[in-house]
């Protein structure tokens, strides 16, 4: 795909940066001349000009979904593109408030467990048929703008010995999900596999075996935490550590693994760091300057919340971190391409 931008024509390496198929929806972002870029949206939301901001607002607080948005846009100053959302089991997606949220311009980015009680061998071999076709004439019914679906996120540490939980085992369920879904008139789903992409789990012998397909996978997922082997954004999206020599870091791994993926961070957060009180504001700085060293990542979705399993991630716990965290969101790299209407 060529793009021109100030008279100079660039051809997008990353085929994250091109359309999956069709020519997708034109917007021209403010300040831009005739002859600059025109970007696009893909019909798989792969924005061509920089990437998506998105937010899961006051996780494990019980704040509704709209309050919580509303907070967090006010608190970062700019409206989110994506709004992660959690459902699980039999709920149906999206719901009234969450349709009100897409309306406004934003994404909504699902991330589902089709089950609590099934194994993945048996989701696969039908055991949550009924909840699938449910689901589909809900969103079929009810929704019928695009928006991304990941489907049991995380799975590496559910992947165990018992049976039905396999690596191989949560493909079979992936796919068999996202085809019925599919089957039953479900074609608005732009689907993410989602890892966790620790060094620990994607050096198992295993890990490789998880992914579904290209044919039913659209975005590949990463959900990385700053913990203390993080000090900046590099090191976050590309994890290593010494008793792991063998991996290179998701983000280098993705690029020979997926060259033809776009990349979302679909959670990401730093924790509280009582020995580095700045810590949050320099990180967030880090990823201001660092992130167009990583064209392949079209989508960075915080992980906001005072309750996260290891640590306060809310992104505003000192001024100093609000500040920096509202720059980063005022770059041109995350404003450049607007959502379209659904």
């Amino acid at each position: 795909m060529f793009i021109v931008k100030r008279g100079i024509i660039a051809l997008a390496l990353v085929a994250g940066c091109a359309p999956a198929s069709g020519t997708g929806t034109s917007t021209r972002p403010e300040g831009l001349l005739s002859h600059e870029t025109t970007c696009v949206v893909t019909d798989k939301l792969i924005p061509t000009c920089g990437a998506w901001w998105g937010i899961a607002p006051d996780v494990f607080t019980g704040t509704r979904p709209a309050h919580a948005v509303e907070r967090a846009e006010q608190r970062m100053g700019r409206p989110a593109d994506i709004v992660h959302v959690y459902h699980r089991g039999e709920e149906l997606f999206p719901t009234a408030e969450e349709r009100e949220l897409a309306a406004g311009r934003r994404l909504l980015l699902i991330n589902w467990k089709p089950s609590r009680t099934r194994t993945w061998a048996q989701i696969a071999r039908g055991a949550v048929d009924s909840r699938i076709d449910a689901l589909a004439e809900h969103i079929t019914r009810t929704f019928p703008g695009r928006f991304f679906l990941t489907i049991h996120h995380e799975p590496e540490n559910d992947v165990n010995s018992r049976r039905g939980m396999s690596a191989q085992d949560y493909a079979a369920m992936y796919r068999h999900v996202v085809s019925r879904l599919r089957d039953r008139g479900v074609r608005n789903a732009v689907t993410v596999m989602t890892y966790m992409g620790a060094p620990n789990w994607a050096t198992k012998p295993w890990f490789d075996r998880l992914y579904p397909g290209d044919d039913v996978v659209d975005w590949i997922g990463l959900d990385p935490y700053a913990d203390g082997r993080v000090s900046d954004f590099a090191t976050l999206v590309d994890k290593t550590r010494p008793d792991h020599p063998t991996w290179p870091g998701f983000y280098r791994w993705t690029q020979s693994r997926f060259p033809g993926k776009p990349i979302m961070v679909s959670e990401w957060g730093a924790f509280e760091r009582k020995y580095a009180p700045r810590f949050k504001s320099d990180f967030y700085a880090s990823v201001r300057l660092q992130i167009r060293n990583y064209p392949q990542i079209k989508a960075l979705v915080y992980f906001d919340s005072p309750l996260a399993p290891r640590g306060d991630t809310r992104f505003d716990t000192t001024p100093e971190a609000a500040e920096s965290f509202a720059r980063l969101g005022r770059e041109r790299h995350f404003t450049a391409t607007k959502v379209p209407a659904q």
